[in-house]
């Protein structure tokens, strides 16, 4: 039997729409040793992680917790939770992952209405009061950060409206967790779910999710079982809160990794955080519009850490792309669903977010457009605007070693 050698991965420098890098203090953390999943000392980290959940997404919700899987486990386990068979919800469709909120409802056996949005662009709150007065809804579904298209969703405005018709609102914060304020008790949002592989800086495989009242109140008034047991928020509420039952075996390295990539997030500043990501997020654009590769977002909802660019007619986009990942080792996304062949997707998130390798890429992406038949490129020039733009942001960001 032919046994494989030592596993051994090539370093990459994570520049997609996820997962991001992850800090060698998370890594160390994961390296812990093992605890049953009913060990004291596990159940005492479940609640910390928590108490930092809340901090990282401005609430005091005590039904707050990160499901078993990835953010789609997050979305799948708010939408199952929340809605019957027969009940009504509102989903604004701009992006790629509208329309998964849109699969995995219909599923819950709800009936379901789109607000549809041109992708890039953010929903507006007059026409969502307008598609509630004519459809109505229980909820109102929004994802905060478009992973495929990088809109920044404003949500005041959306929460107002969606509460003046007497629905809850619903967010996708798996992008921006981290990354852009959230203000959750605030803003008046009802229940949201994350992931943790973005800009929160931890591996993927946990889900934040965290219901209010509102959500908390329509939970408990359900007529039928949520129908997902592994996602059934009304016992995972029990262990995350420190009673002894079984529900699954939880990832204790998860469990460990998000800790510390939650501890790091808060060590940081919240403030000082957002702050890095909007910073590093101007001097990749400017970068990026020296090399002819404009946003295709509305710059009015660009959110800071996803950049959607248009390829220039002529270039083979994934031949760029396999190039920047052979030979630089660097990895960037394509463009999903409608703009599939027509955008990259960029990520500067969490622990990649940095002026550094925002250059690195724009250096590559330099010599390999240079290279392309027909394109004039100048030697130096989008790392000289990136630099510029990150010189010229006006406020000073921790050094580095503050984030180690």
């Amino acid at each position: 039997m032919d046994v494989p050698g030592e596993l051994k991965i090539a370093p990459r420098l994570l520049l997609g729409p996820g997962p991001a890098a992850v800090s060698p203090r998370v890594l160390r953390a994961m390296a812990s040793p093992m605890l049953g999943y009913l060990d004291a000392d596990l159940v005492a980290m479940l609640k910390e992680c928590a108490a930092m959940m809340r901090q990282v997404l401005g609430t005091a919700n005590p039904l707050t917790l990160a499901v078993s899987g990835t953010g789609t486990a997050g979305m799948e386990a708010a939408l199952s939770n929340l809605l019957e068979p027969g009940d009504a919800i509102l989903i604004g469709a701009n992006g790629y992952f509208s329309e998964r909120l849109t699969e995995i409802s219909s599923r819950c056996g709800a009936r379901v209405a789109r607000l549809e949005v041109p992708w890039g662009q953010a929903v507006s709150a007059a026409d969502l009061r307008t598609t509630l007065a004519r459809e109505g809804a229980k909820v109102v579904a929004i994802v905060h950060g478009e992973t495929s298209t990088g809109v920044l969703q404003p949500l005041q405005e959306i929460s107002t409206v969606t509460h003046e018709a007497g629905a809850l609102l619903l967010v996708d914060v798996v992008t921006s967790i981290g990354g852009a304020p959230i203000d959750m008790d605030r803003v008046g949002v009802d229940a949201l779910y994350g992931a943790t592989q973005k800009c929160l800086g931890g591996p993927p495989g946990l889900a934040p999710i965290s219901f209010g009242s509102r959500a908390v109140d329509a939970l408990r008034r359900r007529r039928s079982p949520v129908q997902s047991f592994y996602l059934d928020l009304t016992i995972l509420e029990r262990y995350w809160g420190g009673e002894m039952v079984y529900h699954h075996t939880i990832s204790m390295p998860l469990v460990y990794a998000v800790r510390e990539a939650l501890r790091q997030a808060l060590e940081e500043g919240l403030e000082e955080r957002y702050e890095r990501h909007r910073r590093v997020a101007a001097a990749l654009r400017a970068g990026l519009e020296a090399l002819g590769l404009p946003s295709m977002t509305d710059p009015a909802c660009q959110a800071p850490m996803l950049t959607a660019v248009a390829i220039p007619e002529g270039i083979d986009e994934a031949a760029i792309r396999g190039r920047l990942l052979r030979e630089e080792g660097i990895e960037i996304g394509a463009g999903l669903g409608a703009w599939r062949g027509k955008a990259w997707r960029i990520g500067m998130m969490g622990e990649s977010c940095s002026l550094g390798n925002a250059l690195t890429l724009l250096a590559a992406l330099e010599r390999l457009l240079g290279q392309a038949a027909g394109r004039a490129v100048r030697a130096g020039g989008a790392v000289a605007a990136a630099a510029g733009a990150y010189a010229g942001w006006g406020s000073r960001l921790p050094a580095p070693a503050a984030r180690r």
